[in-house]
C-alpha cells in the first residue's frame, strides 16, 4: 500500500499554495482582451520591470509564448530561425513555427551544456545575396536554462556574445527562458542582466515558479503590440484572466527565493551516482548502465508503484525534477526506496509495446543516446533476469 507520494516528473506538477488560492479568490478582474484587467496589467508591468524590458504580455502557455515570439520576429513567411537541435522549441512544440508561421528551423548542434558554438551559429546564417535559393535568416533562439541538457545554464558572457553576433548580422535574439529564474539563481546573476542581450524572452510561471498556469513574454513596446495581435489570432486572448495572473504575482513574490533550495535538493540525488557537477539547477538526468535489461520506463513504473513518480526520457535515461513542494525528506525517501534490496527484488513483467521502438529512435536520435553511452551512470544493481521485458517511453516535455 502506497502511503507517500513523491512526484519528481516535472516542476509543472506543483499545486497552488494557500496564498495563491487566496489571491485567485480575491483577484480584481476585468476584460483582458480589452486590455483592462488590472491584475493582468500588474503582472505584466512587474515582469517587464524585473526583466529590464519595456513591456510584457501574459499568454496561456510557454509553447504559445515561444510561437508568438518567433512569429513576431519572423513575420515574413519563409524566414529562418537558428536554434539548438535539442532545444524545447525544436523538439517539443509540435513544429508550430513551421506549421503556423511558415518559419524554417535551422538547427545547430547543442553542446552538453545547452550552448551552441558561436562559430557554428555564424556559419548557419544565410548569405542574403543568395536568398533566391535559401530562406532568409532573421532570428536566433537560445534556451536558458536548457532542459534537455539537464537544466544547464548559459552564462551572461555567452548570451552577450550571441547577442553581439545577432546585431552584427541584423538578426533578433529570442531566449526561451521557461526556467530563466533558475539560471539566474544558479549563476548568481540578476535575471535582467542575464537577458539584456535578448530582444524577447518567454518566462514560464508554471515550472520552477510554481504557478498553476501561464507564461509572460517580454520585449519592446512594438514587439508586445504585435504579440497581442498574434495572441488573439492563436486563440490566446482571455477575459477575466486576472484570476490566473494573481497566482503568477504570488509566484514572483514568494517562490523565486525558494529556487536555491530546489537546486540543493537536486544535488542530493548525487546519491544515485549522478555526475553532480552536471546538476546546476533543478533538473537531474541519469542513465541506466549499458548492458542492463532494466529500462527507463520499466524502472519508472516500478518506483511508481511505490509512490515515486519519475519521467522516462528514453529507454536508458530517466529525468527527475525538483520543485518547491519537494522536501529534503522526499529526496531521501526516494533514494532509500530505489536503493533498498527489497525494492530491487520486485518481480515485474510487461508485454512488449511496439510503439516504444518508434519513440526510442525518435528520442535517442535527438538526445545522442544511439549507442546507450553512459555519461552519468546510475549504479542501480538489479536482478536483470527477473526484470525482463520492454516498455514504452514517456517523454520529457515540460
Amino acid at each position: 500500500m502506497v502511503t507517500r507520494m513523491v512526484d519528481l516528473r516535472s516542476d509543472t506538477v506543483t499545486k497552488p499554495t494557500e496564498s495563491m488560492r487566496a489571491a485567485i479568490a480575491n483577484a480584481e478582474v476585468d476584460d483582458d482582451v480589452l486590455c483592462s484587467d488590472p491584475t493582468a496589467l500588474r503582472l505584466e508591468t512587474e515582469m517587464a520591470r524585473i526583466m529590464g524590458k519595456e513591456a510584457a504580455l501574459f499568454v496561456p502557455s510557454g509553447t504559445m509564448g515561444n510561437l508568438i515570439s518567433v512569429l513576431v520576429h519572423c513575420e515574413v513567411r519563409g524566414s529562418e530561425v537558428i536554434l539548438g537541435d535539442n532545444c524545447h522549441i525544436h523538439i517539443y512544440e509540435n513544429g508550430g513555427i513551421s506549421t503556423l508561421g511558415g518559419v524554417h528551423p535551422r538547427p545547430v548542434k547543442n553542446n552538453e551544456d545547452g550552448s551552441m558554438d558561436v562559430d557554428l551559429i555564424e556559419a548557419a546564417i544565410r548569405d542574403p545575396r543568395l536568398e533566391i535559393c535559401y530562406p532568409t535568416t532573421r532570428l536566433i533562439c537560445l534556451e536558458n536554462s536548457h532542459a534537455n541538457s539537464g537544466g544547464r545554464c548559459l552564462s551572461v558572457e555567452y548570451t552577450d556574445r550571441v547577442g553581439e553576433l545577432a546585431k552584427k548580422h541584423g538578426l533578433k535574439l529570442h531566449i526561451d527562458g521557461a526556467r530563466i529564474f533558475n539560471a539566474s539563481v544558479a549563476l548568481g546573476v540578476p535575471v535582467h542582466r542575464l537577458v539584456q542581450a535578448a530582444d524577447s524572452v518567454s518566462v514560464c510561471l508554471s515550472k520552477g515558479l510554481g504557478a498553476p498556469v501561464g507564461t509572460v513574454i517580454v520585449g519592446s513596446r512594438a514587439f508586445i503590440a504585435r504579440a497581442k495581435i498574434l495572441r488573439k489570432t492563436l486563440g490566446g486572448g482571455m477575459r477575466q484572466v486576472g484570476i490566473l495572473c494573481a497566482a503568477g504575482l504570488v509566484a514572483l513574490q514568494e517562490n523565486v527565493a525558494k529556487l536555491e533550495g530546489d537546486h540543493k535538493r537536486a544535488k542530493l540525488l548525487a546519491g544515485l551516482k549522478v555526475d553532480v557537477a552536471s546538476v546546476e539547477t533543478n533538473i537531474v538526468y541519469f542513465d541506466i548502465l549499458e548492458g542492463s535489461n532494466i529500462t527507463g520506463p520499466k524502472l519508472c513504473k516500478i518506483v511508481g508503484e511505490h509512490g515515486i513518480l519519475l519521467m522516462p526520457e528514453s529507454l536508458s535515461r530517466i529525468r527527475l525534477v525538483i520543485h518547491h513542494q519537494i522536501s529534503g525528506s522526499d529526496v531521501q525517501h526516494t533514494l532509500s526506496c530505489i536503493q533498498a534490496p527489497s525494492f530491487l527484488a520486485i518481480d515485474y513483467k510487461e508485454e512488449i509495446n511496439p510503439r516504444s521502438y518508434f519513440l526510442q529512435s525518435r528520442v535517442q536520435q535527438r538526445s545522442g543516446l544511439e549507442n546507450c553511452l553512459v555519461k552519468r551512470a546510475v549504479m542501480v544493481m538489479v536482478d536483470d533476469e527477473r526484470l525482463g521485458g520492454s516498455d514504452g517511453v514517456g517523454g520529457g516535455e515540460g
